[in-house]
Protein backbone atom coordinates (compact mmCIF):
# COMPACT_ATOMS: atom_id res chain seq x y z
CA UNK A 1 0.00 0.00 0.00
CA UNK A 2 1.11 3.73 -0.95
CA UNK A 3 4.59 3.38 -1.70
CA UNK A 4 7.58 0.60 -1.61
CA UNK A 5 8.76 -0.62 2.05
CA UNK A 6 12.72 -1.01 0.36
CA UNK A 7 14.29 1.92 1.37
CA UNK A 8 16.94 3.44 -1.40
CA UNK A 9 20.04 2.57 0.59
CA UNK A 10 18.45 -1.26 -0.09
CA UNK A 11 17.98 -1.07 -3.62
CA UNK A 12 20.99 1.12 -4.49
CA UNK A 13 22.48 -2.33 -2.73
CA UNK A 14 20.05 -4.76 -4.88
CA UNK A 15 21.82 -2.82 -7.67
CA UNK A 16 25.48 -3.35 -7.22
CA UNK A 17 24.58 -7.29 -6.80
CA UNK A 18 22.80 -7.50 -9.86
CA UNK A 19 25.04 -6.08 -11.70
CA UNK A 20 27.81 -8.15 -10.10
CA UNK A 21 25.77 -11.30 -10.45
CA UNK A 22 27.48 -12.67 -13.89
CA UNK A 23 24.12 -12.71 -15.29
CA UNK A 24 22.59 -10.32 -17.71
CA UNK A 25 19.83 -7.93 -15.78
CA UNK A 26 16.90 -6.50 -17.88
CA UNK A 27 15.55 -3.24 -16.80
CA UNK A 28 11.93 -2.11 -18.99
CA UNK A 29 11.53 1.45 -19.25
CA UNK A 30 8.50 2.68 -17.20
CA UNK A 31 6.75 5.33 -18.28
CA UNK A 32 5.10 5.81 -15.11
CA UNK A 33 4.75 5.08 -11.40
CA UNK A 34 1.72 2.51 -12.86
CA UNK A 35 3.51 0.96 -15.39
CA UNK A 36 7.00 0.59 -12.87
CA UNK A 37 5.09 -1.69 -10.83
CA UNK A 38 3.80 -3.51 -13.50
CA UNK A 39 7.90 -4.42 -14.22
CA UNK A 40 7.84 -5.57 -10.88
CA UNK A 41 5.02 -8.23 -10.81
CA UNK A 42 6.22 -9.18 -14.19
CA UNK A 43 9.44 -10.34 -12.02
CA UNK A 44 12.19 -7.91 -14.56
CA UNK A 45 14.74 -6.91 -11.78
CA UNK A 46 15.12 -3.24 -12.05
CA UNK A 47 13.40 -0.40 -13.67
CA UNK A 48 14.69 2.18 -16.18
CA UNK A 49 13.49 5.46 -16.29
CA UNK A 50 14.40 7.30 -19.82
CA UNK A 51 15.10 11.14 -20.50
CA UNK A 52 13.65 11.14 -23.98
CA UNK A 53 10.68 9.45 -22.21
CA UNK A 54 10.29 12.26 -19.48
CA UNK A 55 10.35 14.45 -22.18
CA UNK A 56 8.32 13.00 -24.53
CA UNK A 57 5.27 12.36 -21.69
CA UNK A 58 5.54 16.29 -21.42
CA UNK A 59 5.50 16.43 -25.11
CA UNK A 60 8.84 17.79 -25.69
CA UNK A 61 11.16 16.48 -27.85
CA UNK A 62 14.71 14.39 -26.43
CA UNK A 63 16.92 17.21 -26.55
CA UNK A 64 17.70 18.59 -23.49
CA UNK A 65 14.67 20.56 -22.29
CA UNK A 66 13.40 19.13 -19.17
CA UNK A 67 14.72 20.04 -15.76
CA UNK A 68 16.76 18.68 -12.91
CA UNK A 69 13.90 19.49 -10.81
CA UNK A 70 11.36 18.07 -13.49
CA UNK A 71 13.15 14.71 -14.04
CA UNK A 72 14.17 14.05 -9.91
CA UNK A 73 10.39 14.87 -9.13
CA UNK A 74 8.86 12.56 -11.87
CA UNK A 75 12.05 9.94 -11.50
CA UNK A 76 11.47 9.81 -7.48
CA UNK A 77 7.33 9.21 -8.25
CA UNK A 78 8.28 6.11 -10.25
CA UNK A 79 11.20 4.85 -8.26
CA UNK A 80 9.01 4.99 -4.91
CA UNK A 81 6.13 2.93 -6.48
CA UNK A 82 8.19 -0.12 -6.49
CA UNK A 83 10.82 -2.22 -4.46
CA UNK A 84 13.18 -2.60 -7.32
CA UNK A 85 16.14 -0.57 -8.00
CA UNK A 86 15.91 2.52 -10.27
CA UNK A 87 18.03 3.77 -12.62
CA UNK A 88 17.40 7.25 -14.01
CA UNK A 89 18.45 8.99 -17.50
CA UNK A 90 20.33 12.41 -16.03
CA UNK A 91 21.58 13.70 -19.41
CA UNK A 92 24.39 15.76 -19.29
CA UNK A 93 24.14 16.65 -15.37
CA UNK A 94 22.07 19.77 -16.20
CA UNK A 95 24.91 21.93 -16.42
CA UNK A 96 28.89 22.59 -15.33
CA UNK A 97 30.49 20.59 -12.76
CA UNK A 98 28.89 21.72 -9.83
CA UNK A 99 25.23 21.39 -11.44
CA UNK A 100 26.13 17.54 -12.01
CA UNK A 101 26.81 17.48 -8.13
CA UNK A 102 23.71 18.84 -7.07
CA UNK A 103 22.06 16.55 -9.97
CA UNK A 104 23.44 13.29 -7.68
CA UNK A 105 22.20 14.96 -4.56
CA UNK A 106 19.13 15.59 -5.61
CA UNK A 107 18.60 11.85 -7.25
CA UNK A 108 19.89 10.64 -4.29
CA UNK A 109 16.85 12.54 -1.91
CA UNK A 110 14.55 11.07 -4.62
CA UNK A 111 15.26 7.89 -3.77
CA UNK A 112 16.83 6.45 -7.13
CA UNK A 113 19.46 3.82 -7.32
CA UNK A 114 22.52 5.20 -9.68
CA UNK A 115 22.03 7.58 -12.91
CA UNK A 116 23.61 8.07 -15.70
CA UNK A 117 25.78 11.15 -17.14
CA UNK A 118 26.52 11.47 -21.18
CA UNK A 119 29.40 13.07 -22.71
CA UNK A 120 27.24 14.94 -25.23
CA UNK A 121 26.75 19.10 -25.54
CA UNK A 122 23.64 20.90 -24.78
CA UNK A 123 21.35 20.72 -26.35
CA UNK A 124 21.49 16.90 -26.97
CA UNK A 125 19.98 14.38 -29.16
CA UNK A 126 19.20 11.61 -29.23
CA UNK A 127 21.50 9.20 -28.73
CA UNK A 128 20.55 7.80 -32.03
CA UNK A 129 19.57 9.87 -34.45
CA UNK A 130 22.63 11.28 -36.39
CA UNK A 131 24.38 14.76 -35.90
CA UNK A 132 25.56 14.23 -32.57
CA UNK A 133 28.45 16.30 -30.94
CA UNK A 134 30.55 15.15 -27.81
CA UNK A 135 32.67 17.11 -25.47
CA UNK A 136 36.48 16.58 -25.15
CA UNK A 137 37.55 13.74 -22.50
CA UNK A 138 38.33 16.69 -20.21
CA UNK A 139 34.61 18.12 -19.62
CA UNK A 140 33.67 14.46 -19.52
CA UNK A 141 35.59 13.20 -17.20
CA UNK A 142 35.17 15.90 -14.89
CA UNK A 143 30.98 15.66 -15.18
CA UNK A 144 32.18 11.92 -13.84
CA UNK A 145 34.51 13.00 -11.40
CA UNK A 146 32.39 15.84 -9.70
CA UNK A 147 29.26 13.06 -9.99
CA UNK A 148 31.17 10.36 -7.94
CA UNK A 149 32.49 12.79 -5.36
CA UNK A 150 29.24 14.37 -4.59
CA UNK A 151 27.37 11.41 -4.10
CA UNK A 152 26.57 10.68 -0.33
CA UNK A 153 25.84 6.97 -0.18
CA UNK A 154 28.52 4.95 -1.64
CA UNK A 155 26.66 2.41 -3.48
CA UNK A 156 24.37 4.98 -5.82
CA UNK A 157 25.60 4.20 -9.01
CA UNK A 158 27.39 6.75 -11.47
CA UNK A 159 26.97 5.16 -14.51
CA UNK A 160 28.98 7.39 -17.65
CA UNK A 161 27.18 6.75 -21.31
CA UNK A 162 29.29 8.30 -24.28
CA UNK A 163 28.07 8.99 -27.62
CA UNK A 164 31.68 9.43 -28.86
CA UNK A 165 31.10 6.30 -31.32
CA UNK A 166 28.78 7.81 -33.86
CA UNK A 167 31.01 10.88 -34.13
CA UNK A 168 34.54 9.19 -33.99
CA UNK A 169 34.48 4.86 -34.08
CA UNK A 170 34.87 2.90 -31.65
CA UNK A 171 38.51 2.89 -31.08
CA UNK A 172 37.51 6.31 -29.73
CA UNK A 173 34.89 4.63 -27.81
CA UNK A 174 37.10 2.19 -26.18
CA UNK A 175 39.57 4.85 -24.97
CA UNK A 176 36.49 7.06 -24.09
CA UNK A 177 35.47 4.19 -21.90
CA UNK A 178 38.89 4.16 -20.16
CA UNK A 179 39.01 7.62 -19.28
CA UNK A 180 35.85 7.63 -17.63
CA UNK A 181 36.02 4.68 -15.60
CA UNK A 182 39.36 6.28 -14.29
CA UNK A 183 37.33 9.48 -13.88
CA UNK A 184 35.20 7.27 -10.97
CA UNK A 185 32.59 5.78 -13.25
CA UNK A 186 31.05 2.62 -11.68
CA UNK A 187 29.73 1.22 -15.15
CA UNK A 188 29.36 2.37 -18.83
CA UNK A 189 26.81 2.94 -21.06
CA UNK A 190 28.05 2.98 -24.97
CA UNK A 191 25.57 4.29 -26.69
CA UNK A 192 24.42 3.53 -30.59
CA UNK A 193 26.77 0.16 -30.56
CA UNK A 194 26.12 -1.09 -33.93
CA UNK A 195 26.71 -4.61 -33.65
CA UNK A 196 27.99 -6.91 -30.93
CA UNK A 197 31.16 -6.71 -32.04
CA UNK A 198 31.32 -2.97 -30.94
CA UNK A 199 29.86 -4.42 -27.51
CA UNK A 200 33.03 -6.87 -27.35
CA UNK A 201 35.30 -4.23 -27.92
CA UNK A 202 33.81 -1.96 -24.89
CA UNK A 203 33.80 -5.21 -22.48
CA UNK A 204 37.51 -5.56 -23.56
CA UNK A 205 38.51 -1.59 -22.70
CA UNK A 206 37.17 -1.89 -19.07
CA UNK A 207 36.76 -4.03 -16.53
CA UNK A 208 33.50 -2.46 -15.03
CA UNK A 209 29.70 -3.43 -15.78
CA UNK A 210 28.64 -2.65 -18.94
CA UNK A 211 25.08 -1.26 -20.56
CA UNK A 212 23.43 -1.89 -23.56
CA UNK A 213 20.33 -0.38 -24.82
CA UNK A 214 18.19 -2.09 -27.03
CA UNK A 215 15.61 1.24 -28.30
CA UNK A 216 13.57 0.06 -31.34
CA UNK A 217 14.53 2.28 -34.31
CA UNK A 218 17.65 2.55 -33.64
CA UNK A 219 21.27 1.82 -34.66
CA UNK A 220 21.63 -1.49 -33.13
CA UNK A 221 20.07 -4.60 -33.73
CA UNK A 222 17.63 -5.65 -31.38
CA UNK A 223 19.58 -8.42 -30.15
CA UNK A 224 18.80 -11.38 -27.42
CA UNK A 225 20.05 -10.81 -23.67
CA UNK A 226 21.98 -14.49 -24.62
CA UNK A 227 23.41 -12.64 -27.42
CA UNK A 228 24.55 -9.96 -25.21
CA UNK A 229 25.30 -11.73 -22.67
CA UNK A 230 27.70 -13.72 -24.48
CA UNK A 231 29.39 -10.61 -25.72
CA UNK A 232 29.91 -9.79 -21.67
CA UNK A 233 26.85 -7.03 -21.27
CA UNK A 234 25.88 -6.68 -17.61
CA UNK A 235 22.48 -4.70 -18.05
CA UNK A 236 20.20 -4.33 -20.98
CA UNK A 237 17.45 -1.03 -21.17
CA UNK A 238 14.30 -0.79 -23.07
CA UNK A 239 13.70 2.83 -22.60
CA UNK A 240 10.64 3.85 -25.14
CA UNK A 241 9.34 0.02 -25.36
CA UNK A 242 6.34 0.39 -23.04
CA UNK A 243 5.37 4.56 -23.64
CA UNK A 244 5.46 3.33 -27.35
CA UNK A 245 3.34 0.55 -26.72
CA UNK A 246 0.77 2.47 -24.90
CA UNK A 247 0.80 5.48 -27.07
CA UNK A 248 0.10 3.35 -30.23
CA UNK A 249 -2.82 1.64 -28.42
CA UNK A 250 -4.00 4.82 -27.46
CA UNK A 251 -3.98 5.99 -30.91
CA UNK A 252 -5.01 2.80 -32.27
CA UNK A 253 -8.18 3.47 -29.63
CA UNK A 254 -8.68 6.98 -30.81
CA UNK A 255 -8.94 6.21 -34.44
CA UNK A 256 -11.88 3.24 -33.86
CA UNK A 257 -13.72 5.80 -31.54
CA UNK A 258 -13.53 8.63 -34.21
CA UNK A 259 -14.56 6.27 -37.10
CA UNK A 260 -16.95 3.66 -35.13
CA UNK A 261 -18.25 6.07 -32.53
CA UNK A 262 -17.75 3.77 -30.10
CA UNK A 263 -14.52 1.87 -27.99
CA UNK A 264 -16.39 -1.17 -28.16
CA UNK A 265 -14.11 -3.00 -30.68
CA UNK A 266 -11.07 -2.21 -28.60
CA UNK A 267 -12.44 -3.29 -25.32
CA UNK A 268 -10.83 -6.49 -25.40
CA UNK A 269 -7.35 -5.37 -25.95
CA UNK A 270 -7.95 -2.97 -22.73
CA UNK A 271 -6.78 -3.74 -19.47
CA UNK A 272 -9.58 -4.90 -17.46
CA UNK A 273 -11.21 -2.51 -14.33
CA UNK A 274 -10.31 -5.71 -12.19
CA UNK A 275 -6.73 -6.19 -13.44
CA UNK A 276 -6.03 -2.04 -12.69
CA UNK A 277 -7.67 -2.28 -9.41
CA UNK A 278 -5.09 -5.54 -8.72
CA UNK A 279 -2.31 -3.34 -9.60
CA UNK A 280 -2.93 -0.31 -7.55
CA UNK A 281 -3.71 -2.37 -4.54
CA UNK A 282 -7.32 -0.95 -3.87
CA UNK A 283 -8.09 -4.22 -1.83
CA UNK A 284 -5.40 -3.13 0.60
CA UNK A 285 -6.62 0.37 0.80
CA UNK A 286 -10.09 -1.16 1.62
CA UNK A 287 -8.81 -3.18 4.45
CA UNK A 288 -6.66 -0.39 5.76
CA UNK A 289 -9.58 1.81 6.45
CA UNK A 290 -13.21 0.41 5.74
CA UNK A 291 -14.41 4.02 6.66
CA UNK A 292 -12.77 5.50 3.32
CA UNK A 293 -12.53 3.19 1.00
CA UNK A 294 -15.72 0.57 1.06
CA UNK A 295 -16.09 -1.40 -2.26
CA UNK A 296 -15.97 -5.06 -3.50
CA UNK A 297 -13.61 -5.94 -6.20
CA UNK A 298 -14.98 -6.25 -9.38
CA UNK A 299 -14.39 -10.15 -11.34
CA UNK A 300 -14.88 -8.32 -15.10
CA UNK A 301 -15.19 -5.28 -16.63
Amino acid sequence: MLYSKTTPEQKRLALRELLASGTIQQFPGAFNPLSARLIEEKGFPGVYISGAVLANDLGLPDIGLTTLTEVATRAGQIARMTELPSLVDADTGFGEPMNVARTIQELENAGLAGCHIEDQFNPKRCGHLDGKNVVDVDTAAKRIRAAADSRRDPNFLIMARTDIRAVDGIEAAQERARALVDAGADAIFPEAMRDLSEFQAIRDAVDVPILANMTEFGKSDLFTVEQLQGVGVNMVIYPVTLLRMAMGAAERTLDTLKTAGTQEAQVENMLTRARLYELVDYEAYNHFDTGVFNFQIPGIH
